[in-house]
């Protein structure tokens, strides 16, 4: 069982650097453990623990799936509420963003894909795919 870590040990853990950690708990998606009593302002290092580690990989895998810092605030909150309908809403959301993505990235490579044939069938004239991006 991971305890104990400091904000690197935590980072390290998450496979974050120590500013993403920061930014996190700026955007109160990480909390911010308290000093140890008796350490004063300077002093005392704040500990964490693998709650810490596992609500740090849940951003990160939620990141990865595409997911706003503001749905990984609302998943966060879901997860303590267990509101399963609302996580797959967002999911669902999700996915629906991720296929209009999709659909733009294969019009792209479709109209590159022309550019490239056009641009291998002569050698006359000014480059197509050049002349695509000019005008």
């Amino acid at each position: 069982m991971v305890s104990g870590l400091t904000i690197s040990g935590l980072a390290g853990a998450g496979g974050v650097g120590v500013e993403t950690v920061r930014y996190y708990q700026r955007r109160g998606l990480l909390a911010e453990p308290s000093r140890p009593a008796g350490s004063g302002m300077a002093g005392g290092i704040r500990r964490y623990d693998a709650e810490d580690v596992r609500r740090l990989r849940f951003i990160r895998s939620a990141q990865a799936a595409g997911f706003t810092l503001g749905e990984i605030a609302e998943l966060l909150a879901l997860d303590a509420g267990e509101d399963r309908h609302r996580a797959r809403f967002l999911a669902e959301r999700r996915i629906e963003a991720i296929d209009a993505e999709i659909a733009k990235l294969q019009q792209a490579r479709e109209a590159l894909r022309r550019l490239a044939g056009d641009c291998a069938s002569t050698s006359d004239g000014p480059c197509p795919i050049l002349t695509a991006f000019d005008g």
